[in-house]
C-alpha cells in the first residue's frame, strides 16, 4: 500500500497512518482471524435477516458484517448477557434425581451342594431342643466367610408357604445355597446358646442353636424347683 500522498509523508516513503485507519486495519485483521475460527452457523444467537444484515438475538443488536458481529462477541455487553443468561437456565433449570449406580452382578460358577450334617438333641441342662448345623466347603477359599439367614415360609417360592415352619440358608462361594426346614419357634440367642464357627483350616462351617421353649420352662417350674416334670413333655422334632 503507497501512502506517499498522505499529509506529512516523505515522496517516496510510506505515509503515516491514522488511529482511525490502524483500527480498520485492526478489525479486519481480526476478522479474517475469527471467521478462521470460529463457525457461526453453530452460534444460537448469530441470525441473518431479510435485509441482508446480520443480528444478535441475544443482545438484540445488528450488525452490516460478519466481522462487526464477530467483533461484538468479544465486546464487554455480549459476555455480560452470556453470563446472565447462563445464570438464568441454571436457576431454572429442574434438578433431576441423580441415576442410581449400576452395579454389575457377578455370576460366579456353582460347582454344586455342600456336604452337611444336622445333629438334633437336647441340653442337659434346661431340656431346650437343640440343633447342630455342619457344612462342608471344601473348594471355598480359606478367606471367604460363609453365610446364614433365617427366612420365612412366604419368602420362598419350592413350598407351599406354612406358617409353622421356618427356613435356615446356607451360602458360600462357589457352593450352592442350601436351606433346611426348621420350626418356626422363637431361637434363643441367649449365651452359649447360639453361636456359629468357621474353620478355615478344615473348610467347616458349624451352627448351632436352642429353641427358647417358654412351655418347657413353665412346666419346670422355677429354678431348683426339681425336674418331676421333664420326663412327662414330648415335642415333635419335624425338621
Amino acid at each position: 500500500m503507497f501512502d506517499q500522498d498522505r499529509v506529512n509523508s516523505r515522496h517516496g516513503g510510506g505515509g503515516l497512518q491514522s488511529s482511525d485507519q490502524a483500527n480498520l486495519d485492526r478489525r479486519e485483521r481480526l476478522r479474517k482471524l475469527a471467521l478462521e475460527t470460529v463457525d457461526l452457523n453453530k452460534d444460537p444467537y448469530f441470525m441473518k435477516n431479510h435485509l441482508g444484515t446480520y443480528e444478535c438475538k441475544l443482545c438484540l443488536t445488528l450488525h452490516n458484517t460478519e466481522g462487526n458481529y464477530l467483533a461484538h462477541t468479544q465486546g464487554k455487553r455480549h459476555q455480560q448477557n452470556l453470563a446472565r443468561r447462563a445464570f438464568k437456565d441454571a436457576r431454572d433449570a429442574p434438578i433431576l434425581p441423580v441415576p442410581a449406580k449400576y452395579v454389575e452382578k457377578r455370576h460366579a460358577i456353582k460347582i454344586g451342594r455342600p456336604g452337611y450334617k444336622v445333629t438334633k438333641s437336647r441340653d442337659a441342662a434346661s431340656g431346650q431342643r437343640a440343633l447342630l448345623f455342619e457344612v462342608d466347603y471344601p473348594e471355598a477359599d480359606a478367606t471367604v466367610q460363609p453365610r446364614h439367614r433365617f427366612m420365612s415360609a412366604y419368602e420362598q417360592r419350592v413350598e407351599p408357604p406354612d406358617k409353622n415352619y421356618q427356613y435356615l440358608l446356607f451360602a458360600c462361594e462357589p457352593y450352592e445355597t442350601i436351606g433346611f426346614k426348621v420350626p418356626n419357634d422363637a431361637v434363643d440367642k441367649g449365651e452359649a446358646r447360639f453361636f456359629t464357627n468357621w474353620d478355615g483350616a478344615g473348610r467347616k462351617f458349624t451352627l448351632s442353636l436352642q429353641f427358647a421353649d417358654e412351655d418347657l420352662r413353665k412346666a419346670q417350674g422355677p429354678p431348683g424347683a426339681g425336674g418331676k416334670h421333664r420326663a412327662d413333655l414330648r415335642y415333635d422334632m419335624k425338621y
